[in-house]
């Protein structure tokens, strides 16, 4: 298999599936692509996804250029690797949340992207940034009180992996949880989202300590 990714500095989309490739344990290469260049970026990633957008798996003859897409099929992949739950339940409130994630708080990732190499600084978030803060907190500490952590739905699952960008976000732009009516569980999390292997593995090749 071969994943196609943006810069992992920048790209959060890109960290989505390549969390979920390394807790499964899958064996692949990575091909990266630099962002923000435009027209370079756009040719470079062409012949990758028909989309024009990374990430993009590869696999036999297949191309799969959605993130979330991409999990699904890696969750039927490595069934063993546990990256949905097996009750049915608990498998579709992560699928919920994944999926809010995926197309929701654009009022807090447009103010706050992800930029790994940034020195935290705090900032002034709109209300709609601040309504979606107030939402993580709720969601996060609702599906923690329901399956008792560590996780969102107690095991690791692609549910961590899709907000583990967005707490990111949160330790860079200095955004206290606490603030939006979260006693502490949330915060929690985040901050164990950021001490995963896989995470910390990530961050490492953004920062340039390793090669992938």
């Amino acid at each position: 298999m071969e994943l196609v990714i943006g810069t992992p500095m920048w790209s959060t989309w890109s960290m989505r599936p390549w969390l979920v490739m390394r807790h499964a344990g899958a064996e692949f290469i990575q091909t990266v692509i630099p962002l923000r260049q435009d027209e370079a970026t756009a040719e470079a990633i062409a012949p990758h996804s028909p989309s024009g957008q990374v990430p993009a798996l590869k696999d036999a003859g297949l191309v799969i250029w959605d993130s979330l897409a991409i999990c699904e099929y890696l969750a039927e992949k490595f069934p063993r690797a546990g990256l949905w739950p097996d009750d049915s339940a608990r498998r579709a409130l992560g699928r919920a949340a994944a999926a809010e994630m995926h197309s929701g708080f654009m009022g807090l990732r447009s103010e706050c992207p992800m930029d790994l190499s940034a020195a935290p600084a705090a900032v002034q978030l709109s209300a709609l940034a601040q309504k979606n803060v107030r939402r993580i907190a709720a969601l996060w500490n609702d599906l923690l009180d329901r399956h008792g952590g560590p996780f969102l739905l107690e095991d690791w699952s692609i549910a961590d992996a899709f907000f583990t960008p967005l707490a990111t976000r949160l330790r860079t732009y200095h955004i206290d949880l606490g603030d939006y009516g979260d006693e502490g569980g949330a915060a929690e999390y985040a901050t164990r989202l950021l001490q995963t292997p896989e995470f910390l593995a990530w961050e490492a090749m953004a920062l340039g300590d390793v090669n992938g």
